[in-house]
């Protein structure tokens, strides 16, 4: 979990409330796993995060209370989660704790993730998964190997091994669907998806067929996600809102906004205010 929470209501939540290692994965797996990250919760109360729509795919394999999440809104009362997977959401996920959780997270990219699973990625696509209904199990079996181990240095050790073992073993591969998702993600989402189709020779209906099924949502959702995240980069490094739709490859500033919207909660001010 990324921890720009707040407690509810109230002022953003003291570093020592809670206990976060990040270990960024060896150079061998980078393309399929951003990181490595142990979650703690050091004192109760109930905290609010909003994480805004991603190109990361996480695993969570939690040892404490189970996070309540909602996709595009707060959630409800029945929709929490223990140790789950969760797809690709163009859109803002809303995650309560109660200041008990403990987890390990993995954050694979969308492709990495596909490898790992071994499932088609349009089956975790805008849901949380749990650790039971997920194929394989030696996932299941990883949970309570972590539990046994109380240093969170070693269970960060375990799951590397565990996640880079599987990885190097996956047959999964298309080389298509890893060739558009390359040519997108090199401009930053910028490109029409009938030209991206073109250049691969396909017609845009078979792309996105196999683009949903390696990657969970179809090229022209990811090229939308890509454009949101360099305009949020863009954002913090101080530029103009009117600068970065014209560099982003928006319509104009009200198309970025509107996008905004969907993708974050938030209008660009509101959004830049509380990053």
């Amino acid at each position: 979990m990324d921890m720009h929470a707040t407690s509810v209501p109230g002022p953003p939540v003291p570093p020592d409330w809670f206990e976060m290692l990040r270990r960024p994965a060896a150079l061998g797996i980078s393309s399929c796993v951003h990181e490595f990250v142990h979650y703690r919760e050091m004192v109760p109360g109930l905290f609010r995060q909003v994480e805004t729509a991603s190109l990361v795919v996480p695993l969570i394999i939690s040892f404490g209370t189970p996070f309540a999440i909602g996709l595009g809104r707060d959630p409800s009362s029945d929709e929490t989660y223990g140790s789950f997977a969760a797809g690709l959401f163009p859109g803002q996920v809303v995650i309560q704790s109660t200041g008990f959780s403990n987890c390990i997270q993995v954050n694979f990219t969308p492709l990495g993730a596909w490898r790992f699973f071994g499932l088609p990625m349009s089956e975790l696509a805008a849901r949380m998964v749990t650790l039971d209904d997920l194929a394989g199990g030696d996932i299941r079996e990883l949970r309570p190997r972590l539990a046994d181990q109380a240093d969170p240095m070693r269970r960060l050790d375990l799951v590397e091994s565990f996640v880079t073992s599987r990885l190097l073993r996956s047959t999964a591969h298309d080389p298509v669907s890893e060739a558009a998702y390359e040519l997108l993600l090199r401009r930053n989402g910028d490109v029409r998806i009938s030209r991206l189709a073109a250049r691969l020779d396909l017609s845009r209906k078979h792309l996105a067929e196999r683009f949903r099924a390696a990657i969970g949502v179809p090229p022209k959702t990811v090229a939308r996600i890509m454009r949101f995240n360099r305009a949020q980069q863009l954002a913090r490094a101080g530029e103009d809102w009117a600068d970065i739709a014209a560099a982003c490859g928006y319509a104009d500033q009200a198309h970025l906004a509107r996008e905004f919207q969907e993708m974050s909660g938030s209008t660009p001010t509101a959004w830049k205010a509380a990053a």
